[in-house]
């Protein structure tokens, strides 16, 4: 049931006429619509039926008119509760308040239809029976002259201005004082080409503002007025708002978690060169368009010469004349911001290079800034970065440019390192070669060397995507991305670039680097995209990757040599100063990877004594912490690159890390047969020392090959060379150890490992005092003293604590596991398995895990 008031009083229920046509009925309904859903009882009733007597009418009276009432509009209609009545409607049944949703909308042409004259017209004539009529009347007119000046300004807008005119002199003759009514009506007239009346108009409204009001007309007006006397050309076109954003991307893939970001008060959209900023923020401008019903100002302003420049080309687009903008740039932001504080705008300022290309054109808009650049200085922006698409969404992309069914994109993906603008260009270039597929276009841009240069369609190329932000940098950070293409790991510490020549920050606000990470030994890591990778070492120059790989891998030595698990000297000083050995393999850890991609890099460019010394310096490490992955990949390289050299001495070292990698890998074969060639080259070579340290792996090797009177025979041996040099070695005393507790004599396996553990503390070398401390408490737990068991394994875990150690801390648990189990308190034997199963599982440790599981079997 649908109840009108606007006009006369009326109730429709679908095609039935229910309007009361008692009067009294008719004056009951009127003021039940005014008070929709309040409850009145039979006094209020009668107060408003009849304001000016004093009460002689009787509530029973009231009542029979409601009665009758409800049974014309039905009793679910007009409910009774605890003696009062109320109209039970919903909003939407009253035609007022369907006319006020439909001008909040924006629905004009619909809410003037509801219109049929003013409220209660026919009830009220004067509007002087009940206090609302007048209040509601009122704001219904404003509503209704809101909704004729919007949906007048979109009949201008649309070019109709002839067809207005009647009507618009129509509405200021009834509205002589509503402004933008006289302003829409000299539009109409100027465009109908009728100036001179248009000017008239405009100086009638002055003469009546200043005969009666001693006012002047509003600013706008008067600047309208203004750009009229001017012939201002613009003014003939009727275009609407100004969109002047450029074509939306319509192969646009993946990004749904940034789209709803990029819209906001102040946001700058930043990541590195080519990830696509510009096309999301296009996209997600034209995705919400509607929100912005006086227009979208876009600006690159990579190509403009100034804000100075942008603020004129912006003001013109909002309706200022030239004459009026102004010629200083600050005066042209206060102009702009004038202009835009009313409006509902959005402004795109696209590849922003700094921030004082943006702040003269920051107003009260929402504005969306994408730069390579995160913008710092810009305190009130939000930020939303922008990466390389996944795996999907690049798929998606490349679908949507070739088409489907065209093979695995996965290959082709991989060489564009998923880089959207490199994904576009390669699928443009198969978009356009019909007879091309995808593996063909692998194929091509498989050899790095030319994948640049054959990653262009027409005039797009990737390698202009980075010669722009290139071009801008200085002298310094150009020669630091030139040196970065060297180097083939992902990301790179800051020390690295230090090392180049510095300028990273510079690199990365050119988004030519991108800020990684703060790494465990709290650096700044950098990334380096692949294709930005081979840009660089395109301007490098093939020819001097060998030099500046030799200059990176003294700088790494260094760095390395000050970072070893036992503080020594380094060459030639230290770069990354270590204070403590927990530092040191912080430090390790975080550049892991780099090393060992370095190591492959010395290889590949054939600086072969760099490759295996820089190798071999890193095996403690490996060794250590068990990455036997990187060890692995370290291993050929270094072989290959010391067999080359021709020196025996790097290749019987390369020889025995290899065999240290076998042994690691309990592949007791392989160990002992590389230890023997290694021992075989120092003896030859006359290097006893060397030679030393090969034999007690190599009785290592044999203890574990179940070879006792071997490995024994062999490290007494070790024992008597070290005699001979005057020393003795913790570590031949160490594998002595072992072997007398796997012989089961207890008492020289403890004389022996407490030796070398002394020799290991004096000598400041805590990681392997923390090992023979481990493998003392095994022994002492073996003699039946689990009090000195748990006091070596306690020892030892503090080591381990305060190295940062989870591997050795790993071994201690296990060690206090065992001595809590054969003193009878199995819970807390199994609680301190549980731990270390823990640990190494996050340490990839299969083999330790598996151990700790077994003694958890016992408990």
């Amino acid at each position: 049931m649908e109840f009108r008031i606007m006009g006369p009083l009326q109730v429709r229920d679908g095609e039935q006429d229910r309007t009361p046509t008692a009067p009294k009925h008719r004056d009951l309904l009127a003021v039940f619509v005014l008070n929709a859903r309040r409850p009145l009882t039979p006094g209020r009733l009668r107060q408003l039926l009849w304001p000016r007597e004093g009460g002689d009418r009787s509530d029973s009276l009231v009542r029979g008119y409601v009665g009758q009432l409800r049974q014309l509009l039905g009793k679910d209609v007009i409910t009774t509760v605890s003696g009062s009545y109320t109209l039970a409607i919903e909003d939407d049944q009253l035609d007022v308040n369907r006319f006020r949703s439909l001008v909040e909308r924006g629905a004009h042409d619909e809410a003037l239809a509801l219109w049929r004259g003013p409220a209660l017209e026919d009830l009220d004539p004067e509007g002087e029976r009940w206090t609302e009529t007048p209040r509601l009347r009122a704001e219904l007119e404003e509503l209704r002259v809101l909704a004729l000046e919007r949906r007048v300004q979109r009949d201008l807008d649309a070019g109709r201005h002839r067809e207005l005119l009647a009507e618009l002199r129509r509405l200021i003759e009834q509205h002589p004082f509503w402004q933008r009514f006289r302003g829409q009506y000299m539009l109409a007239l100027y465009r109908s080409g009728r100036r001179v009346e248009a000017l008239d108009a405009y100086q009638a409204l002055r003469d009546q503002l200043d005969d009666g009001h001693a006012i002047e007309p509003d600013p706008e007006l008067q600047l309208l007025y203004h750009r009229m006397l001017h012939d201002d050309v613009s003014l003939h076109v009727s275009a609407g708002p100004p969109i002047l954003l450029p074509r939306d991307v319509a192969d646009f893939s993946g990004r749904d978690d940034l789209l709803e970001r990029v819209i906001g008060d102040e946001v700058v959209v930043h990541g590195a060169a080519g990830v696509g900023k510009s096309a999301l923020a296009v996209h997600a401008a034209w995705l919400h368009r509607e929100r912005f019903p006086d227009g979208i100002l876009y600006a690159d302003l990579r190509e403009t010469s100034g804000p100075a420049a942008v603020l004129e080309d912006f003001l013109r687009w909002l309706g200022c004349p030239a004459q009026a903008i102004p010629v200083g740039l600050e005066q042209r932001e206060r102009l702009f911001r004038t202009y835009a504080a009313n409006r509902r705008l959005l402004v795109l300022l696209d590849n922003a290079s700094n921030e004082a290309q943006v702040r003269p054109l920051l107003t009260a808009c929402p504005t969306v800034v994408t730069s390579r650049s995160p913008l710092g200085g810009l305190a009130g922006a939000s930020r939303v970065p922008v990466g390389v698409l996944d795996s999907s969404a690049a798929a998606e992309l490349l679908g949507k440019i070739i088409g489907p069914n065209q093979g695995d994109f996965s290959p082709l993906i991989r060489i564009c390192g998923s880089l959207p603008i490199a994904l576009r260009i390669a699928g443009s270039r198969l978009a356009a070669r019909p007879g091309w597929t995808v593996d063909y276009l692998v194929d091509l841009l498989e050899d790095e060397h030319g994948r640049l240069a054959a990653l262009h369609a027409g005039d797009q190329t990737v390698h202009s995507v980075f010669a722009v932000g290139y071009e801008g940098l200085s002298e310094q950070a150009r020669q630091t991305l030139r040196r970065l293409g060297a180097v083939s790991a992902p990301d790179l510490g800051k020390w690295v670039a230090t090392a180049f020549g510095g300028g990273a920050e510079e690199l990365v606000e050119a988004g030519l680097l991108e800020t990684h990470m703060i790494d465990v030994a709290g650096q700044v890591r950098y990334r380096l995209h692949v294709l930005t990778r081979l840009y660089a070492r395109e301007l490098l120059g093939e020819q001097a990757v060998p030099a500046t790989l030799t200059m990176l891998a003294t700088v790494a030595r260094s760095g390395v040599a000050a970072a070893r698990l036992m503080p020594k000297p380094g060459p030639g000083g230290t770069v990354v100063e270590t204070r403590e050995i927990r530092q040191s393999v912080e430090w390790l850890l975080a550049e892991r990877a780099f090393l060992v991609g370095l190591v492959c890099d010395l290889g590949r460019a054939g600086l072969d004594e760099e490759c295996a010394l820089l190798s071999h310096m890193l095996v403690p490490f490996l060794e250590r912490y068990r990455f036997l992955d990187d060890w692995r990949q370290i291993c050929g390289p270094a072989l290959e690159a010391a067999a080359r050299v021709g020196d025996n001495q790097v290749r019987a070292l390369a020889l025995r890390d290899e065999g240290d990698l076998y042994r690691a890998q309990r592949r007791w074969e392989l160990a002992h047969d590389r230890l023997r060639q290694s021992l075989a080259m120092s003896l030859a070579d006359g290097r006893p020392r060397a030679a030393a340290q090969t034999r007690r792996r190599l009785g290592q090797v044999q203890l574990e090959q179940g070879r006792l009177e071997e490995a024994e025979r062999t490290l007494a041996t070790c024992l008597a060379d070290d005699a001979a040099e005057g020393h003795e070695d913790a570590g031949t005393l160490h594998a002595l150890g072992l072997l007398l507790h796997r012989a089961g004599r207890l008492g020289e396996a403890v004389e022996r490992l407490t030796t070398a553990a002394k020799h290991l503390a004096d000598a400041g070398d805590r990681h392997r005092h923390a090992d023979v401390l481990l493998d003392l408490a095994a022994v002492r737990l073996a003699q039946g003293e689990p009090a000195d068991s748990r006091q070596a394994a306690q020892t030892a875990r503090g080591i381990a604590i305060r190295l940062g150690d989870r591997l050795i801390g790993a071994r201690a648990l296990m060690a206090l596991a065992a001595v809590n189990l054969a003193e009878g308190d199995p819970r807390t034997a199994r609680d301190l398995a549980a731990e270390a199963v823990k640990s190494f599982a996050d340490l990839g440790d299969e083999d330790g895990v598996a151990r700790a599981r077994t003694l958890m079997s016992r408990t």
